[in-house]
């Protein structure tokens, strides 16, 4: 079984607004209201793909309820945590000439609320994949991503990490079966601008020395890179398609590589479902659907 930790869950209210005026009412020609965060985003798309997970986590409030409703209703099997004070976060996504973001802040997890956490992962087995994934609220400590793999160390449980900074670079001693930063974080990581492919498989490798089995580093427009705990690197230009929506893109690269895996023990698969996944959900106004990702993979 897969599953998926997503510590600040959202409700994404997603908007189009035909010319956003500052200082005057501004009405929307679209609407829609999803359940949001990253690992939520990685379950779902699983489900769309075929593969059972349980999406792990913490809600709160009218909003927390909602968010679990529409992840069931995606198909998925929630096992969240439920905090009795604050409420789960909204955030906002307004679409016009490009995309802004307002992301609230979400309810404060306490210590207690962690050790519930840890007791539900206390079950995992050698035959689960965990995913981590996203930011974390400001209640919970730093090294939250790095605890959590230290107690499933003696598990042998498959670690998926897609993080920023400190919250990636804290795990790899842990040495993560799957890393997912984009070019841009990569060069954050080392205080670097990587401008080529060159580079950033350079720095790439520097992970796996750091402790990363696999990493896979998306690109946006300009594709994806694989780095391999075999030696394999795989290379590949973005998929030719209109970008309707970017949120969830990354996620669904996580989603893609992880099917791809599964099916067939292949790096060079996962790879490729990986990106088919990413850019069919980045082509969609939702996330992607198992077709809409075949699609694609028949691109490459």
């Amino acid at each position: 079984m897969i599953y998926t930790v997503t510590f600040n869950p959202s409700l994404d209210y997603v908007v189009g607004v035909k010319e956003i005026k500052l200082n005057a009412t501004n009405r929307t020609d679209s609407e829609q209201m999803l359940p949001g965060g990253k690992g939520i985003n990685v379950s779902i798309v699983l489900k769309n793909l075929g593969i059972p997970s349980t999406a792990l986590g913490f809600i709160a409030g009218f909003t927390g309820d909602e968010i679990e409703k529409n992840v069931k209703a995606a198909g998925c099997t929630t096992d969240f945590i439920k905090i009795q004070e604050g409420m789960s976060r909204i955030n906002i996504k307004l679409k016009s000439d490009g995309e802004t973001e307002i992301n609230g802040m979400g309810p404060i997890i306490h210590e207690k609320h962690l050790n519930q956490l840890f007791e539900k992962l206390e079950q995992l087995t050698d035959k689960d994949i965990l995913v981590l994934a996203g930011s974390i609220p400001n209640s919970v400590p730093d090294s939250i991503y790095q605890d959590i793999m230290k107690r499933v160390s003696n598990k042998k449980v498959m670690v998926v990490v897609d993080a920023t900074k400190d919250l990636l670079v804290n795990v790899l001693d842990r040495k993560p079966f799957l890393i997912k930063p984009n070019n841009h974080e990569l060069g954050e990581i080392f205080g670097v601008e990587l401008k080529t492919n060159e580079e950033i498989i350079a720095y790439g490798e520097k992970l796996k020395d750091m402790g990363a089995r696999n990493v896979l580093i998306s690109m946006a427009g300009d594709g994806a890179i694989f780095l391999g705990e075999d030696g394999c690197v795989y290379e590949s230009p973005a998929p030719k398609g209109k970008v309707i929506n970017s949120v969830g893109a990354g996620d669904s690269m996580v989603a893609g590589f992880l099917t791809g895996y599964l099916d067939q023990g292949d790096y060079q698969h996962a790879f490729k479902m990986g990106i088919s996944a990413g850019s069919a959900s980045a082509f969609s106004a939702q996330l992607a659907t198992k077709s809409e990702v075949e699609a694609v993979y028949q691109t490459l």
